[in-house]
């Protein structure tokens, strides 16, 4: 397989001195392209950072991180923002959907962004609320729809400009069960089409469903095994 993510020895440091917190301590870790991960801990274990690091939002106090081959600390601030825009498709638990625009609109932001044509953009959104089953409700607020159809719309933005990279943060976090198994029916289908998903989570069924599971802890990476069985999700498996 090829290699994706490579962290080797990443520590990230606040406060160093006597009172440091190390919210990263010693990382190392690989991850191919094509992958199914959860990466699982608790409040302060590290994962968010951990999240932000894989997500090219921070960099390490120290250690290695490949990208792609690439070292993520020699590039450039636009190298970075090009590669948040380009490769990486961002969910958030809070849906981060922009109140007085309808599903298409929030869906085409990021493809603004990228000087992708307005006719384009307007094809490329619509092609991704279908993928997530919101074909029908293009042109409706947030407001008017329900936690699930607000995380759908947020994954629709996420995939519109088909990144082969989709980190979700905490993307069931807000949601009821029935909304939680659609959206992880979705991730599932977007990882079996070809996509490398990173899920971030604090929660064991979750973990339960992906293929290889990290756990953090203290900073430090405690286990690293694969799933032998995956619950399967009742829910309907969107294809992307």
């Amino acid at each position: 397989m090829e290699t994706l993510i490579r962290l080797c020895d990443v520590c990230k440091v606040y406060n160093p001195g006597e009172n440091e917190v190390r919210a990263l301590d010693h990382v190392n870790l690989n991850i191919d392209v094509g992958e199914f991960v959860a990466i699982v801990g608790h409040s302060g274990s590290g994962k968010s950072t951990l999240m932000n690091m894989l997500g090219c939002l921070d960099t390490p106090t120290s250690g290695d991180y490949e990208l792609h081959g690439r070292e993520v600390l020699k590039l450039t601030d636009n190298e970075l923002s090009e590669i948040r825009n380009e490769e990486i498709g961002f969910i958030f638990q809070g849906f981060n959907l922009i109140a007085n625009l309808n599903a298409v609109d929030n869906v085409e932001l990021p493809l603004i962004y990228r000087g992708i044509g307005k006719k384009e953009r307007r094809k490329l959104a619509g092609e991704a609320l279908e993928k997530v089953g919101l074909g029908a409700r293009m042109n409706h607020k947030p407001s008017e729809m329900s936690g699930g159809q607000q995380q759908r719309v947020a994954i629709a933005r996420a995939i519109a400009s088909g990144p082969p990279v989709i980190l979700a943060d905490e993307p069931t976090g807000n949601l009821d069960s029935k909304s939680s198994r659609e959206i992880l029916g979705i991730l599932r289908g977007l990882y079996e089409s070809g996509r490398t998903v990173i899920l971030i989570t604090h929660d064991d069924d979750i973990a339960r469903q992906v293929k290889r599971v990290i756990r953090i802890e203290d900073g430090k990476i405690e286990a690293d095994y694969q799933n032998e069985e995956n619950e399967e999700d009742e829910g309907d498996v969107q294809e992307a």
